[in-house]
């Protein structure tokens, strides 16, 4: 360990710095959360509203799909509007028609200009003073704002039912009929969405701005950007600058360049080492990736389609059965989940490889349980999803059961655990091959460092259950963004860096020195943005000034090693000449190339359009945000798990030869769908509406009259193309992989004469 103790402490000295003000800053996520009233009343005191009610609504909203029907505070599905920002603009539009009645005996739009901004001065006094008294835990509500607030939840009741008055806005918003059929629950999911909208338009207590830091741009009270959040935004655009140059200076100045790399074997030393049962059991893992993978792309384009049919596809009434948040749930789950798989499957491979070729006792049991198991949740989940949004699961239930309607974390909670275990049991197996390979002599370090990331991917999904049911949205987001953020983007993104290190170098391709100087060092790059840039999301979500400093600051240095992944792309790419066994990993190796590719360009290009407090206020909810989302989880995590599951496919199928014409077809039309998808539909739809948000407000870059327009209809169509070129490319990669493991002796298109020859 010695030659790497600087290293070691960095990566020590980083993550305890860096969780320290996680933890830190969390604890003000807690005292800082905005107030659910213990009651809301009116001037005379008569209760309206309570803490129970309000939550009671949450778990209404929760059973719809939540966040997968329309955002609250910018966070969620972006077909339907923004709840925050559509019930503040209908209520102050509704107060300021009452209030006009009531002073000037005509309706607000009939009014002169003097008049107009008469009351636009008494409204934002009315909305931005706070009413709210800790001490009794008591909001006071003005008669004219409770007439208003009735007559904004009397739309709202009646579009989360049948109203036929209301169809043609449902099937905008891609809201299936009677989306919430009981009507006492409509009325509490109407009290929800009046909080959230209450906390976004009142001043904390001892500042000028809103509990949601002046979100979401709304001109009529003068909810604009803080002070804070300019200054903030300039920081974090300095401090991107200086990392990237000091990266810059470091790998040329401070880059070891004395080392040799290592002369290629002349056979690959991978397969000299005889399969074990566990390895030659996962063959099912990477039916049930690409199985998935097809499963989610499908559900991706219906979930595409229903932007322009919002109840129907191709004129077939979908909704009924399978609407708009049931097919965007299973998209996403889907994708996680076979991902995911891809991860395990690659830290399964490897624990015989570390434990000296050897399977422990009871391996391929484990491994079988574990992917029994993990079918089980997949299947139990996606029911659940179904039985919930179909209002037939009872409401008790939903949370358990259902769909707990927080983006990424849709399965109920019940599935959650049963996803946690298996993940701990994956941990146990991959420690069973690891521990023992940690006492024998020799240099340790890289070994040392995949148990870490294999270890913290074990525990910190357990993240998750820090909240409940009834936790209230803005406590609930910073835990939920530990699992999206930094159990995905941390420990995973350290996982994979590390076990590709592990494999290259277990190739003899790459020299141990180089993989574990280059993988520790990156671990403390990764941790040191990734761990307090968690807070970038939390901007709005109920939190202070402090929280978004540190968001924003550490934010920017999430981008600065990216800006040498082409290096990193190049040398992925030059190892395929190494040595000719290396033709028969091209594919894997063209796959992390991409990875590296779309790591820059969808994480850090696209990751930091989103990332400073000033771009993230007028664009927090729209399609700018799945543009980073598309490019990062599937350009990167996504070619990942894809280049895993061919490598090891490689390996279960020792005289494999890829087919030329279906690889290329699954690579370049993946990649080209992913292009036209971004630059054809979702990235020029984000900047129009983002020119929107900024000159109007958020609610019209998500109202029903903006997105119907002729432009963003056609730019929707549009994507069609993208998904289609996207889909067939996911299918031709998942029949290369069905293909070798149930027909391993057919001859593929494009095998040379030898290639055919030693298929037979």
């Amino acid at each position: 360990m010695a030659n790497y103790r600087r290293l070691w402490l960095i990566l020590i000295a980083t993550l305890a710095v860096t969780f320290a003000l996680l933890g830190y800053f969390g604890t003000e996520v807690y005292r800082a959360a905005p107030p659910i009233p213990d009651q809301v009343v009116n001037e005379n005191g008569q209760t309206l509203m309570t803490e129970d009610s309000i939550l009671d609504g949450q778990t209404a909203w929760q059973s719809v799909g939540g966040m997968q029907l329309g955002s609250i505070w910018g966070h969620g599905a972006y077909q339907a509007p923004d709840w925050t920002a559509d019930w503040l603009h209908r209520e102050l539009l509704a107060w300021l028609n009452i209030a006009a009645l009531e002073t000037y005996g005509t309706p607000y739009s009939n009014l002169s200009g003097p008049e107009q901004n008469d009351l636009q001065y008494r409204l934002k006094t009315a909305y931005r003073t706070n009413t709210y008294d800790p001490e009794t835990g008591t909001l006071t509500l003005s008669d004219r704002r409770i007439r208003a607030i009735r007559e904004t939840a009397d739309y709202y009741s009646r579009l989360f039912s049948d109203a036929p008055e209301l169809r043609t806005t449902r099937e905008h918003y891609a809201m299936k009929e009677d989306t919430l059929p009981n009507a006492e629950r409509r009325e509490r999911l109407t009290e929800f969405f009046f909080w959230t909208a209450w906390a976004a338009s009142t001043d904390r207590p001892g500042s000028d701005a809103t509990y949601t830091n002046n979100w979401p741009h709304e001109p009529l009270i003068d909810n604009q950007p803080t002070a804070e959040n300019i200054v903030w935004s300039i920081v974090s655009i300095v401090l991107l600058i200086a990392g990237v140059g000091g990266l810059v200076w470091a790998w040329s100045f401070l880059r070891k360049h004395d080392e040799e790399e290592p002369s290629a074997p002349a056979s690959d030393p991978l397969s000299l080492v005889k399969l074990t049962p566990s390895q030659k059991a996962l063959g099912k893992y990477l039916f049930l990736v690409v199985a998935l993978l097809a499963f989610q792309v499908m559900m991706g384009g219906v979930t595409a389609h229903y932007t322009v049919e919002g109840q129907s596809f191709y004129g077939f009434d979908l909704s009924k059965w399978f609407p708009y948040s049931l097919v965007r749930t299973w998209h996403i789950q889907a994708a996680l989940f076979w991902i995911a798989t891809g991860f395990l499957a690659a830290g399964l491979f490897l624990a015989p490889i570390i434990n000296g070729g050897k399977d422990p006792k009871f391996q391929k049991l484990g491994v079988d349980i574990l992917f029994w198991a993990l079918v089980l949740v997949v299947t139990g989940s996606f029911i659940g999803n179904f039985l919930a949004i179909a209002q037939i699961m009872p409401p008790e239930l939903n949370f358990w059961l259902g769909h707990q309607g927080y983006e990424f974390v849709d399965l109920g909670r019940l599935w959650q655990i049963g996803k946690f275990t298996g993940i701990a049991f994956w941990l146990v197996l991959m420690l069973r091959g690891i521990v023992p390979a940690l006492k024998q002599p020799g240099d340790k370090n890289l070994l040392a460092l995949l148990t870490a990331s294999v270890v913290a991917i074990g525990l910190f999904y357990g993240a998750g259950f820090f909240y409940g049911e009834r936790t209230p949205i803005s406590i609930m987001e910073y835990w939920r963004w530990w699992i999206v953020h930094l159990w995905v983007e941390g420990f995973f993104e350290v996982f994979a860096t590390t076990a590709l290190a592990f494999i290259f170098c277990s190739m003899g391709l790459v020299s141990r020195t180089i993989a574990t100087s280059s993988s520790l060092a990156s671990a403390s790059l990764f941790m040191l943005g990734g761990v307090p840039g968690t807070f970038h999301h939390l901007y709005f979500a109920g939190t202070t000034t402090p929280v978004m400093a540190v968001g924003a600051t550490f934010s920017a240095l999430e981008v600065v090693p990216l800006v040498v992944l082409g290096y990193e792309a190049w040398e992925n790419w030059r190892l395929k000449s190494s040595a000719p066994w290396m033709e028969k990993v091209r594919w894997p190796l063209m796959f992390f190339v991409a990875v590296a590719f779309w790591n820059m360009l969808g994480a850090g290009v696209f990751g930091f359009m989103i990332n400073p407090p000033i771009a993230l206020y007028y664009i927090q909810g729209l399609n700018t945000t799945p543009t980073h989302a598309h490019a990062a989880l599937f350009g990167v995590y996504g070619f990942l798990a894809l280049g895993f599951t061919l490598l090891i496919l490689r390996y279960l199928r020792p005289n494999l030869v890829f087919n030329e014409r279906l690889m290329k077809t699954g690579f370049w039309w993946l990649n080209g769908g992913l292009v036209l998808m971004l630059f054809t539909s979702l990235l020029p739809i984000g900047i129009i509406q983002f020119l929107a948000s900024a000159g109007e407000g958020l609610w019209y870059a998500r109202s029903e009259a903006f997105l119907q327009g002729d432009l963003l209809q056609t730019l929707r169509w549009v994507r069609t193309f993208g998904d289609v070129v996207f889909i067939v490319g996911a299918l031709a990669v998942g029949w290369q992989v069905v293909s070798a493991l149930f027909f391993p002796n057919r001859v593929p298109v494009g095998a040379t004469p030898a290639e055919a020859a030693s298929e037979a």
